[in-house]
């Protein structure tokens, strides 16, 4: 194990193929880098099984589920009761990822909405964080996220944001949080690091989004759940902190949004 500060990458996806017969390796990766958490996410929900047995024989992964935006209108729609029962698995922490992907799907932008709603109602009934994806949609997202908001509060996080400014400030209004990635690493990227330097450090969480988006020095290679401390070191610079304070802080961040995993860890 490394002496580096421990942080948690609060989104990767360790069931795709990318990572097959490597999930010791990959996660071993991980802890020695000091990566000592990581929360893996089902984006369809036929494939739960899979992800929740990673989960299971994994120490430190924990799991989400749910419809992918993306896949919205392949798969059959999810009901509230499905994914409030999910949530009794102890390594079940997050519903999602959900929302709204107009970039490529924008064809399915009615059932995106419809499957996003229920998201956000299972989100409310089990106080589980709802994880946010959005992509070429903010008018509708802000409008959504604010008009369920109204209807009862929900924990949620917007996962590797990469959005504009103003559905970022929307997120932090309604008491949401953004989640950094490796884009916030790319050198063209001086548009996203300035909204989450303009954004509270209370609210801030880093990611992979693994096995996508490797953040320099791996761009263009297969991302892995080790590499999120290149994105952490990032945004300790963007806060003007050093890292172990940076890490600290999203350490905190992570536990008071994901509090199941939280529990878990203290009851370890």
């Amino acid at each position: 194990m490394t002496d580096s500060p421990r942080i948690t990458d609060s989104h990767c996806h360790l069931d795709f193929s990318d990572f097959a017969g490597e999930l010791d390796e990959v996660v071993g990766n991980a802890k020695r880098a000091g990566v000592h958490r990581m929360v893996t996410i089902c984006t369809r929900l036929k494939h739960e099984p899979q992800v929740r047995a990673i989960a299971e024989a994994q120490d430190g992964v924990f799991y989400a589920a749910g419809t992918h935006p993306m896949n919205a209108a392949d798969e059959p729609m999810a009901s509230v009761d499905e994914l409030v029962a999910l949530a009794c698995h102890p390594k079940f922490v997050g519903i999602g990822e959900s929302g709204l992907d107009y970039h490529y799907t924008a064809e399915s932008a009615e059932v995106q909405q419809k499957s996003l709603r229920v998201h956000i109602a299972a989100a409310r009934e089990t106080g589980l964080p709802l994880i946010i994806h959005a992509r070429a949609a903010d008018e509708d997202m802000a409008r959504i996220l604010t008009e369920e908001h109204r209807n009862g509060a929900y924990p949620c996080v917007m996962h590797c944001y990469s959005s504009g400014a103003e559905l970022a400030g929307t997120a932090l209004d309604l008491g949401f949080y953004l989640s950094m990635s490796g884009i916030a690493a790319f050198p063209k990227s001086g548009y996203l690091r300035d909204i989450f330097a303009a954004a509270p450090v209370d609210r801030i969480l880093v990611e992979t989004d693994a096995p996508y988006l490797a953040p320099p020095p791996h761009r263009g290679k297969r991302n892995e759940p080790a590499y999120t401390v290149h994105t952490a070191k990032v945004g300790a610079e963007l806060f003007g902190l050093d890292y172990a304070e940076f890490a600290a802080r999203t350490e905190a961040n992570f536990e008071r949004l994901f509090t199941k995993a939280a529990r878990a860890a203290k009851a370890a």
